[in-house]
């Protein structure tokens, strides 16, 4: 295993962050799932409620798989090679998506399935890459190294999300004049955000050292190794109880994260009155402070550790958003929308590291597995916090509380938890008990 970080294997590491953006900014984001719910669905009865249904699904399937397909990947040294293949899977897919047109209902089911299967083998993709990290870094630069992937990640969605916008859609099919019949432009936007995705997937394909194969661990069948799954994490909690806890804290505050972004363009428009051209400028200069933030913060990741940068950019942003439920207008949106960004980068990036630094030695694909699923777990806590507020206060504002709740008690979580030391846990090999 790589044990001191070098320019080439990060570099080469973070190239993948660079390039998800294709998926998560342009297709789940910003551009196919509302041409998916808005055009291709115009005929379908409640697309987008259809729609969210399917990527729930999805959401569950990631949470039952994740954590056996991360720990496989551990015990058979293949995190590189699992990386690859889920690639190479979830770019088919996302190039698959420039045959759904919309002149036909039954485009919509196509694309709402394909999208659903892609969102499975991306996160398969995500799991084992971010138990790269350590892999790429030592433990004094893990913080700047994730730092500096997540901000990676951020640049890349704005330069393509810009370039797909004057490219392929303002106006009339963009600068290259591209005809918008059967959402041609669209579905050349899902084909090009596929081969950047592949792309700049490559360098870590070939150019991150890969982890030893475990000689000691049993092999098992995919099945079965959940018996010794259920094991390992009941060993876990005897163990190092610690780890649980932040599991379990960060998938909370990660939701609210998630909700930041998830309802920050209906917000600017319905409550503040930002127009809807001037959301997206708003979307890249949030993405900027956010990539950022998270530079930023790895140097005080590794100077100072990550339950301080975790606590510190949650409680700046609760403080935001009391802030923002009280002022009005677009510059007041603007101001502190983009101060509420600047922490989400912070918080996102210095999560990750906490969990690599308290990662049992040759378990962080199963580690990182779990953080997978305990996120999709709690998923539900933003939407509802949201949509509970909105409803009880009648009013869209009203579902800042909700977002700044979810961020609160991520928070008040996190604040018991222990701060990873120098030692990690021992536990028994991968793959055995003991």
């Amino acid at each position: 295993m790589q044990t001191a970080s070098s320019r080439r294997p990060v570099l080469s590491w973070a190239s993948w962050d660079w390039g998800s953006a294709a998926f998560n900014a342009v297709l789940v984001t910003f551009v196919f799932s509302v041409y998916l719910t808005s055009s291709v669905g115009k005929h379908v009865d409640n697309p987008t409620g259809k729609f969210s249904f399917a990527m729930a699904v999805a959401g569950v399937a990631i949470a039952i798989f994740a954590p056996v397909q991360g720990r496989l990947t551990d015990v058979r040294g293949t995190r590189r090679r699992s990386v690859r293949f889920w690639t190479i899977v979830t770019f088919f897919l996302m190039a698959s998506l420039y045959f759904v047109r919309n002149d036909a209902e039954w485009y919509f089911w196509l694309g709402t399935a394909i999208m659903a299967v892609a969102s499975v083998t991306f996160q398969f993709a995500e799991v084992p890459y971010f138990a790269m990290l350590r892999q790429v870094s030592t433990p004094a630069t893990v913080g700047r190294v994730s730092g500096f992937g997540w901000a990676a990640g951020y640049f890349g969605g704005i330069f393509l999300l810009l370039a797909c916008y004057v490219g392929f859609i303002a106006g009339e099919g963009g600068v290259l004049g591209l005809s918008t019949a059967e959402g041609f432009n669209i579905r050349l936007v899902a084909l090009f955000a596929a081969v950047w995705f592949l792309l700049f997937g490559l360098p870590v394909m070939f150019r991150v050292p890969e982890i030893s194969p475990d000689p000691t661990a049993s092999r098992v069948g995919f099945f079965a190794s959940y018996r010794q799954l259920f094991g390992e994490i009941k060993e876990l909690w005897h163990t190092d109880r610690n780890s649980v806890w932040f599991l379990i804290a960060a998938a909370i505050f990660r939701d609210g994260l998630a909700g930041v972004f998830a309802y920050g363009a209906i917000l600017a428009v319905s409550v503040y009155g930002i127009s809807s051209s001037d959301v997206l400028l708003f979307g890249v200069a949030a993405n900027v402070v956010s990539a950022l933030g998270a530079l930023v913060a790895g140097f005080l990741d590794d100077a100072l550790g990550p339950k301080p940068v975790i606590m510190f950019s949650l409680i700046c942003m609760i403080t935001d958003a009391v802030i923002l439920y009280f002022v009005s207008g677009p510059t007041m949106f603007w101001i502190f929308g983009l101060i509420l960004c600047l922490f989400v980068g912070p918080a996102q990036s210095a999560a990750r590291t906490f969990l690599s630094r308290v990662s049992p030695e040759g378990r962080e694909g199963q580690m990182f597995g779990l953080y997978a699923t305990t996120g999709r777990a709690v998923s539900w806590m933003a939407p509802t916090a949201f949509g509970l507020f909105v409803s009880l206060l009648g009013a869209d504002r009203a579902g800042i509380i909700g977002i700044g709740l979810i961020l609160a008690i991520g928070c008040a979580m996190l604040a018991f938890v222990k701060a990873p030391g120098g030692a990690r846990t021992v536990l028994g090999k991968p793959g055995q008990l003991g």
